[in-house]
């Protein structure tokens, strides 16, 4: 799933042009989303230094984005075109209602990827092979 994640006020305390401190347990969720294949785009309106000092941040927190400020890695800006992401979810403090906390924000990106469903299928599928393990050891 291709995720786009804004950086000011959602990864960290709104502090712009300066950045601020990380959000709780962002990093973390965003390091979960990576081990679960999602593509995540930094989409922010920072340019320039003020960028590749996010960038740099993010990167020093265990993040590297698939893209920045793109749909993807090699897309050139045009600005003939229009600037909306090619994204499945949009991360951002500014969404209606604001940020929910980012363990909520996660499991909410899991329903929609159907990942919870997934895991809960893997989850069975474990405890049914365990389970006949230790029915032949016990026989």
């Amino acid at each position: 799933m291709v995720i786009a994640i804004d950086f000011d006020g959602t990864i960290v305390e709104d502090a712009y042009p300066e950045i601020g401190d990380p959000k709780i347990f962002a990093f973390e969720t965003l390091k979960e989303m990576q081990k679960a294949h999602n593509q995540l785009i930094l989409w922010t309106s920072r340019e320039g230094d003020e960028l590749e000092e996010a960038v740099d941040f993010c990167r020093k927190n265990g993040i590297q984005f698939y893209a920045v400020n793109n749909s993807y890695p090699e897309e050139k800006y045009d600005e003939n075109m229009s600037r909306k992401i090619n994204c499945e979810v949009f991360v951002s403090h500014k969404n209606i209602g604001g940020l929910m906390g980012w363990g909520e924000t996660w499991q909410e990106i899991k329903k929609i990827s159907g990942e919870d469903k997934l895991y809960e299928k893997e989850k069975a599928l474990t405890q049914g092979f365990m389970g006949k393990i230790v029915n032949i050891f016990r026989n």
